[in-house]
């Protein structure tokens, strides 16, 4: 390569490894139709789907877990803190309480409360709206049946008038007509279906769907959100979803009043359970108690006795004091009879039931054993909730209990001893005091035993009127679990869908989708666009780039044309003259050739041609390929006697062969002529030498030009490329694969090609070319092309 081709090949040179921002931008800022259009189609879709899609409220309430340590019992409630129901010392755990609010069982009596497993709908033109307090009628499931209960069921509601409604199947076919309220029985069993003071005449369709209940309870766990306020806090949020808000509102608020009602249910367990034994024990003691009264009467209405002796009050006293004590320690011998039964029932071992709190045991380990075991069915209860059977923690409460229980009984064992012990000591005493009574007359005497044994029937059956009293106390002062600090409450802006975030998202999927497309198109794209292409893969000189033409012109240069196309071509004149600046010969071959066919080597060279001839040189266009001759073709003239015609007949001179056209003067051209067998031959042959050297000699022409075959395809141009003094080797932008620039390259490094350089043609005129430097930069683009894209839009 000589040193103009080099100071050509060094112009405008750009380090490849640097990324050219202007570029990249310029690859997708040339498909902004695509870009647009799909912005276009997002926001439209973004807007359809907005329009159509039902919106999702949420509301929320907040509430706070009492703690029911003993140290937050109020003074009203302090009175009967020793009965162990209020304020027994355990304390609310969280985590827990958020478990059983999110149970199966209560939500499940949420939707039973509701009726949320009953839905009303109406159909619009696109899509159903759901009528929850809005609904014109209402459906009372009497009784469904076992075939129904797992399957969701539609009822159609067709309004008559204002007495009568029809039942319609799926199909809207009228299948009855009944009154309002009466008893329908059908496959789903017995319903009716009853006016709201809503109603109001020519009413469409109503839908009633009667879902599965599991399947409802399953969708408000899944929505339902408790959250703690903070770590060590018992404030909790709860919050949920729903396309009805006033629904949400209502399903919070029904919620934490389930949970309460449950709470207080738990809580109220104990105190029933001690009402209950009490009761039963106090009917016991009364019946004696009515018998040994009974008795008192029979014995004075018999003896006619009115009062007692001195004597025998003093004696009566004495036994009373004695009995005192009997009394405390049968009332309690009963008490812990009745629990030791208690312990020993099948009901309570399988069914882990409570036990009665503290009634009165002297022995406060074991008032504090059954408080602690009373806890421990509570929590092992709450936790079954939610948990498997396997659940470890569940396994754990049972073992506990188990332990407490089998301790339990234990210690109530001992104290029965200890009691029955005392009671016997006790006994003696009173034995003491009979022997003082014996000096008393008989009727006195035996009227005294039986007023003794009605006391101590009537002061145990007193105490235990005490205890339930105190134990009906309990339980009307019991008190929720959940303090309410705000009731349930929704915004009217709905949560879902968000329209700005929907529209941002449309918006970047409508730039993404083009863009991707685009950049795998770009990535799988193996073809060659602009002259960066061309240097990345060759090191041959680069001479200029020939953009599209959008004329329909075979010669698009001429004195007055300014189209990006003819500049093209003045700037590779100017370049030609450069590189051949230091060939001293007056004639210099100038040949064409490409890779394929296709590549529009006859466009470059009869172009060319015309190009130096404006210049006011004379120029010969030489058709010098005999296989697929195209320069008449595309100058669209009839073919003629040419290049074969000559060397195969020697009464043929330059002159017959020779034709000039008007759309250019100065360019003298020769055909190839007709297409001869052996093309091959032809050109390997003296002939063509000496007709190279006759149009050289001529010295006439100062460029010819020779149009010659494609490199790729045959080896016509490499016979005769000896005789060329530059090489115009013809690259097409958007039509020639990368992996073929192996071919000029390899034809370059082995010189068969002498003083080659690359022209590339057919490219965008309104792209950079790969170094910023469009044709449209300097006004040689018409009007229409130099226009902004806004203003070819709205013009």
């Amino acid at each position: 390569m000589d040193k103009n081709s080099e100071i050509i090949n060094s112009q405008i040179q750009e380090n490849n490894d640097t990324i050219n921002i202007r570029e990249e931008v310029e690859k997708y800022a040339i498909y902004w139709k695509w870009f647009v259009l799909g912005v276009t189609m997002a926001l439209i879709g973004a807007f359809l789907y907005l329009r159509y899609t039902t919106p999702q409220y949420s509301a929320s309430s907040t509430i706070m877990i009492k703690d029911n340590q003993k140290s937050g019992i109020s003074q009203e409630l302090s009175a009967i803190a020793d009965l162990g129901i209020v304020g027994t010392g355990s304390v609310n755990n969280t985590d827990n309480e958020i478990e059983i609010i999110k149970s199966r069982k209560i939500i499940g009596q949420v939707v039973d409360s509701l009726d949320l497993d009953i839905l009303y709908f109406r159909e619009g033109r696109i899509k159903k709206t759901e009528l929850y307090n809005s609904s014109p009628i209402k459906l009372v499931l009497l009784s469904r049946d076992s075939a129904f209960t797992n399957k969701d069921t539609l009822i159609t509601i067709s309004f008559k008038d204002k007495n009568k409604f029809q039942l319609k199947n799926i199909d809207r076919e009228i299948i009855s007509t009944h009154n309002y309220n009466e008893v329908i029985i059908s496959k789903i069993g017995k319903f009716k279906i009853s006016r709201n003071t809503v109603f109001e005449d020519d009413q469409s369709d109503v839908f009633i769907l009667i879902n599965k209940k599991s399947k409802i309870i399953d969708s408000y766990r899944e929505r339902l959100n408790i959250s703690s306020i903070g770590k060590n806090s018992s404030v909790l949020n709860l919050s949920i979803k729903d396309a009805v808000r006033q629904k949400a509102e209502d399903f919070l608020d029904e919620l934490v009043r389930q949970y309460n009602i449950d709470a207080i249910n738990d809580k109220s367990e104990v105190s029933k359970k001690t009402r209950d034994f009490i009761s039963e024990r106090i009917e016991k003691i009364g019946q004696d108690l009515s018998k040994i009264q009974d008795s008192v009467k029979d014995y004075r209405e018999k003896n006619k006795i009115t009062g007692l002796s001195m004597e025998g009050e003093l004696a009566l006293e004495n036994a009373s004091k004695n009995n005192e004590k009997i009394i405390e320690l049968k009332t309690e011998l009963s008490l812990a009879k009745g629990i030791y039964e208690s312990l020993n029932s099948d009901t309570i071992n399988d069914a882990d039931e409570t036990l009665p709190p503290n009634l009165g045991f002297k022995d406060l380990s074991i008032s504090e054993s059954i408080i602690r075991y009373n806890e421990l069915v509570n929590e092992k209860n709450a936790l079954s909730l939610n948990a498997g059977a396997k659940n470890p923690l569940l396994i754990q409460y049972r073992s506990e209990i188990n332990s407490q229980r089998r301790n339990l009984k234990k210690s109530i064992k001992n104290h029965l001893y200890s009691l029955e012990a005392q009671l016997e000591q006790l006994n003696k005493s009173a034995s003491l005091v009979s022997s003082k009574v014996s000096s008393i007359p008989a009727l006195e005497r035996g009227f005294i035993d039986i007023a003794r044994q009605q006391e101590i029937i009537s002061g145990l059956f007193s105490y235990l009127l005490k205890k339930k009293e105190e134990t009906d106390i309990s339980l009307a002062v019991t008190v929720p679990n959940a303090k309410i600090i705000d009731v349930a409450y929704s915004s009217e802006n709905p949560v879902s869908p968000k329209k700005k975030i929907i529209y941002l998202a449309a918006l970047l999927l409508g730039l993404l989708i083009p863009f991707i497309i685009i950049y795998l198109k770009n990535l799988l794209d193996t073809k060659i666009h602009n002259k960066k292409d061309i240097e990345a893969a060759l090191s041959v000189p680069f001479l200029g780039d020939i953009p599209k033409s959008e004329s329909n012109e075979k010669i698009i240069v001429s004195n007055d044309a300014r189209s990006s196309g003819s500049e093209a071509f003045r700037l590779i004149r100017t370049n030609l003259d450069f590189m051949l600046a230091n060939n001293t010969k007056n004639s210099k071959f100038i040949f064409i050739t490409s890779t394929t066919s296709g590549e529009g080597k006859s466009f470059i060279s009869i172009n060319l041609a015309a190009t130096l001839a404006l210049s006011n040189r004379k120029v010969l266009l030489m058709g010098m390929d005999l296989r697929a001759p195209k320069v008449t073709e595309y100058l669209g003239i009839e073919s003629r006697k040419g290049i074969t015609n000559y060397i195969t007949n020697d009464n043929l001179s330059l002159d017959d062969i020779r034709f000039s056209i008007p759309e250019s003067k100065g360019l003298d051209i020769i055909s190839s002529g007709a297409i001869p067998p052996n093309p091959a031959e032809l050109l390997a042959s003296k002939s063509i030498e000496n007709l190279f050297k006759e149009v050289r000699d001529l010295d006439y022409y100062d460029f010819i030009i020779v149009d010659t075959a494609p490199v790729n395809l045959v080896t016509d141009t490499l016979l005769i490329s000896k005789y060329a003094d530059m090489f115009l080797y013809v690259v097409r932008a958007n039509y020639l694969d990368k992996r073929l620039l192996a071919i000029p390259e390899e034809l370059y490094k082995s010189k068969r090609l002498p003083n080659m350089s690359i022209v590339l043609n057919d490219t965008d005129p309104k792209r950079s070319y790969g170094y910023g430097y469009g044709y449209g930069g300097y006004g040689y683009l018409s009007e229409d092309e130099t226009k902004p894209w806004y203003k070819k839009i709205f013009s």
